[in-house]
């Protein structure tokens, strides 16, 4: 009797984002995401806005507004997953839009920058459990070969309102007031929350995620409850940490937000002292940043198919070493432009191929507790990059944290060729 070989079987081509939006329930999470986000955009610009102009804030309260937001799910990130593994998924995602539907109608009420920063963070709270609720629902609603343009038309949204979610947010403020961004927003997470309601598949999921961790509930029932959030904490981290190729994505990930966190607050300043421009270039180089984001997503939907998820990244990370060396050794408009555009071609390279691995290797009763983990890294890098920007520039300077951060990217690739690659299996 002869054994029998495994034949090699091709992947299937990676779908387009048309196709995927065929799916009915990615359909519904997309334009969940649409209203959504364009009315956090609006809420979180009508806030700095209004801490700008009407209180004066100097600009360590407008970071703090950032960090506000952005350190709950920083710090709950790894927690909300064990909650997100074990609740319903529909519910948790509706009830997190409706909580946030109310919390956003308190920013009316606010009056000092204490208030906006402890509201902000309230939201970020509950955020902290919609976001890998999302992630799950993606994962269930794409074929795995799907996900990249899944990830891609999500990710579109994001930088599509951050190019256009300042201009509409000035004009509201200034054409009806802070509180039209605030009701708006609100209105948004209940059109969210409806919308997500009507999708019939999304109840099937937790009792699916259940179902394949029997043993896992029978081998802790004897524990106490903190004890066993311990496990489930300690099993998504263990899970990153032994998947070497997930976790080389996830360090790619948390590097590229890292530079962008040093962005904010450090590319005035640059456009300030090195190029000596007006708040005119200073705007248009920020929006390049976006621009170059908008087009990397739609040009690996389009022309990446037959790329891998890890070398996208490797091409990613050299990608924005390739456009901090421009903007430290030249000091041009038309250099810090082109810089500003790699950048963020670079960046969207990393960001969907990350993604998409990550749901792709990670399994189904895990999905929660690795995607919390994952945004928890990620937050937590942008909060470093615009916590240590400011310190690392007034000892070194601008140019200099910008060819810093470019080493730590050409470091973090050989570290990646040389421990994290995925090795190879044995075919029998």
């Amino acid at each position: 009797m002869t054994t029998p070989t495994s034949q090699p079987t091709s992947q299937p081509e990676h779908l387009s984002m048309s196709e995927v939006l065929r799916i009915h329930m990615l359909r519904r999470l997309w334009y969940a995401q649409i209203i959504s986000v364009f009315g956090d955009f609006l809420a979180l610009f009508a806030v700095i806005s209004i801490l700008t102009f009407k209180l004066h804030a100097n600009p360590q309260q407008i970071i703090g507004v950032q960090i506000a937001y952005m350190l709950p799910i920083a710090v709950l990130g790894i927690l909300a997953g064990v909650f997100v593994d074990r609740w319903p998924l529909k519910p948790t995602m509706v009830s997190s839009d409706a909580i946030r539907a109310v919390l956003v109608l308190l920013l009316i009420f606010a009056t000092n920058p204490w208030h906006f920063y402890l509201i902000l963070a309230a939201i970020s709270i509950v955020s902290s459990f919609f976001g890998p609720a999302q992630g799950v629902a993606i994962r269930s609603a794409v074929p795995l070969h799907g996900l990249r343009s899944a990830n891609a038309l999500m990710q579109q949204v994001m930088f599509g309102m951050r190019i256009i979610g300042p201009a509409v947010a000035a004009f509201m403020v200034a054409s009806f007031g802070a509180i039209s961004c605030y009701l708006l927003d609100s209105a948004s997470f209940v059109g969210s929350a409806l919308l997500i309601a009507s999708v019939p598949l999304l109840s099937s999921v937790a009792a699916q995620q259940a179902a394949a961790q029997p043993n896992n509930i029978a081998s802790t029932s004897t524990a106490s409850p903190l004890a066993k959030i311990w496990l489930d904490m300690k099993q998504g981290i263990n899970f990153i940490l032994h998947h070497a190729a997930l976790l080389f994505v996830i360090l790619a990930m948390a590097s590229g937000m890292f530079v962008l966190g040093c962005f904010g607050p450090l590319i005035a300043v640059y456009v300030r002292d090195s190029l000596h421009a007006s708040t005119r270039v200073f705007g248009v180089a920020s929006a390049m940043i976006g621009l170059g984001m908008l087009l990397g997503i739609n040009g690996l939907t389009t022309f990446g198919k037959k790329l891998g998820n890890t070398l996208l990244v490797y091409s990613g990370l050299f990608g924005i070493a390739i456009g901090l060396v421009l903007l430290t050794t030249l000091t041009h408009i038309w250099s810090t432009l082109l810089g500003n555009l790699i950048i963020g071609l670079a960046v969207a390279a990393i960001i969907i191929p990350s993604q998409t691995l990550f749901q792709q290797e990670t399994p189904p009763e895990l999905m929660g507790r690795v995607g919390s983990t994952f945004m928890s890294i990620i937050f937590t890098a942008q909060i470093a990059g615009l916590v240590l920007s400011g310190q690392l520039a007034q000892y070194t300077g601008v140019r200099q944290v910008f060819a810093l951060c470019a080493i730590l990217l050409l470091l973090l690739m050989a570290a990646g060729k040389l421990w994290m690659e995925p090795k190879p299996h044995p075919t029998t």
